[in-house]
């Protein structure tokens, strides 16, 4: 379905003088009236036909009552259109009311002559109904042609004729596959044309602009008041290029429904042109973009909140690696340490937020005596550093005033359990003291896998005393556990990341790190030796810690670094 309005002239009151005497880029008679004669502006008057009108009011299809103009000899030289049914539609889209009035000569000019004209002058005359055939008529606006078929009847009636057609071309039904394909998409098409300053929208147009359909095709006048002010200015640039200059535009702006309503709406237009290259007519269509707009806004708006995320997670992941790294400042280093050689490696998984509560010391004790911890805080992450370091830094203080490994851990359990906010619920954790005089190595384990022991090319793990991880009860019973090293022992202290391995029981990840160990203790790197053959780089899912602790013979040569060097 199809509409058009032929928007009314300035009254006597100045409506719309400004729009006709300022040259306003929104005024409609800026670009219209072109190419007009005197005759085409001259009143036609409409016969009033109330009888008839009323009968063809409750008529579907196109039918008119045709009334014959005489001239002074009584020769009928024309037809005007005396009342119309309301689905009338001629070739030009004129519809119902619109067509009362018209001149038949005058409207469609290539019908006087033809076998259609010859046919009404016979029904007229002698009262029988003409059919004839199918009749082929092209109507030329603007230089534009149309071409169309029409079956056509013609009877006569109260002095005048009742004419009916139908439309045999294509065209209804292509009309109806476009007003899908307009109400699938989302667009609506108008004309406008310039010459006669007629616009017609399609059904589609109006709901776009959300405008009721009695009220006609929007003018251009009053459109500004519709468009959201700030596109305004940029709107008008277009109408510019197009109703002045001709140029094809193709632009979108927002718009106020008389709801209230904001919507985004795409204008694509094009104008034909005259033999002098103004414009008289325009083609173009309308498209709701509001859904478009919408969602693209809403994906911004998600990819805006993924890169805030995002950024968060790194610059979470940065403090949590800095802070790691001031508490651990090397991954590798070998240290000397009251008669002991101590080799340190430390991976962090290091992969997302994958900073790990892993951690060591290795430090000489104010009496001449070495102090060695290794531990491992459940979970990873900012909390876990943090846990990391209460345990860490806590446990040194308290050794250095000479407190028993067992108090030292009974200490910790209460400090875990009773922390403000606390994420994560245990940590495990081994603590061993070396006197250098006697060799003695005493230590004390919080639920933490036992020391491995090599001696003369055997492994074997140290019995671990009785103790339980660190924030799991809040009486725990924690015992010590010593031993006398000799030349040539090496001792290994590590995290459980060394040897978990998916789906296999305890002992036997104990049983590989025992091979490994085994296999490497004739070589100079024997802690690079057992990762090599234990760490997968790519598959494992945890931080590796590992504390590599050898009795030098006392002859023997000391290429490490002296333990002042370590904090």
């Amino acid at each position: 379905m199809t509409d058009h309005v032929q928007p009314s002239r300035p009254g006597s009151d100045g409506t719309a003088t400004a729009a006709r005497d300022g040259g306003s880029v929104y005024s409609s008679h800026r670009y219209t009236g072109r190419g007009r004669t005197e005759a085409d502006c001259g009143t036609d008057d409409t016969l009033p036909v109330p009888a008839v009108q009323s009968v063809l009011d409750g008529l579907p299809g196109s039918v008119t009552f045709l009334l014959p103009v005489l001239d002074a000899d009584g020769a009928v030289t024309d037809f005007r259109i005396a009342a119309a049914s309301p689905e009338a539609i001629d070739i030009g889209a004129r519809r119902g009311k619109e067509l009362i009035g018209l001149s038949v000569a005058a409207t469609y000019p290539t019908v006087v002559g033809s076998p259609l004209w010859d046919g009404y002058l016979q029904a007229l005359r002698t009262g029988v109904r003409y059919e004839g055939d199918p009749f082929e008529y092209e109507e030329v606006l603007a230089g534009i042609p149309r071409l169309s078929r029409f079956a056509v009847r013609a009877s006569a009636s109260h002095g005048g004729l009742i004419v009916s057609w139908v439309r045999l071309d294509s065209g209804e039904r292509e009309q109806r596959r476009l007003a899908v394909m307009q109400r699938l998409g989302g667009m609506g098409w108008a004309d406008w044309d310039l010459v006669h300053n007629t616009i017609t929208w399609s059904e589609e147009t109006y709901t776009i602009f959300d405008r009721d359909r009695s009220a006609g095709p929007m003018t251009l006048e009053e459109l500004p008041a519709y468009v959201v002010p700030p596109d305004l200015a940029e709107l008008g640039s277009v109408v510019e290029r197009l109703l002045g200059t001709g140029q094809p535009v193709d632009h979108t702006f927002r718009l106020t429904t008389s709801g209230g309503e904001v919507r985004h709406v795409r204008i694509v237009a094009e104008a034909e042109s005259d033999v002098h290259g103004r414009p008289v007519e325009v083609h173009g269509f309308f498209q709701d973009l509001t859904a478009v707009k919408r969602a693209q806004a809403q994906l911004l708006e998600s990819q805006q909140a993924a890169l805030v995320h995002r950024s968060q997670l790194t610059a979470e992941r940065d403090v949590a690696e800095r802070l790691q790294h001031a508490l651990l400042p090397l991954t590798h280093q070998s240290l000397s340490l009251a008669g002991l050689t101590v080799d340190v490696a430390y991976h962090p998984l290091q992969e997302g937020l994958n900073v790990g509560g892993d951690w060591y010391s290795a430090i000489k004790l104010p009496d001449g005596s070495a102090l060695l911890v290794i531990g491992d805080v459940a979970g990873h992450g900012l909390d876990a550093v943090a846990t990391m370091a209460q345990l860490r830094f806590t446990a040194k203080g308290m050794a250095i005033t000479g407190m028993p490994l067992p108090a030292i851990l009974t200490r910790l359990n209460t400090l875990l359990l009773h922390t403000a906010e606390r994420s994560f619920s245990t940590a495990t954790m081994i603590m061993a003291h070396y006197e250098p005089a006697t060799s003695k190595l005493t230590w004390v384990q919080a639920g933490h896998p036992p020391p491995l022991l090599l001696r003369r090319g055997s492994a074997a793990y140290l019995t671990a005393p009785a103790g339980i991880l660190l924030g799991a009860v809040p009486d725990p019973r924690y015992e010590a556990a010593s031993m006398h090293l000799r030349p040539g022992d090496q001792l290994l202290l590590y995290t459980d990341g060394l040897i978990e391995k998916p789906r296999e029981d305890l002992d036997t990840s104990l049983a590989r790190l025992a091979g490994a160990a085994v296999r490497s203790a004739a070589d100079s790197g024997v802690l690079e030796g057992i990762l090599n053959a234990l760490v997968d780089p790519v598959a494992r899912r945890d931080d590796v810690c590992a504390l590599h602790v050898s009795l030098r013979s006392p002859a023997g040569p000391d290429p490490a670094v002296p333990a002042s060097a370590v904090s």
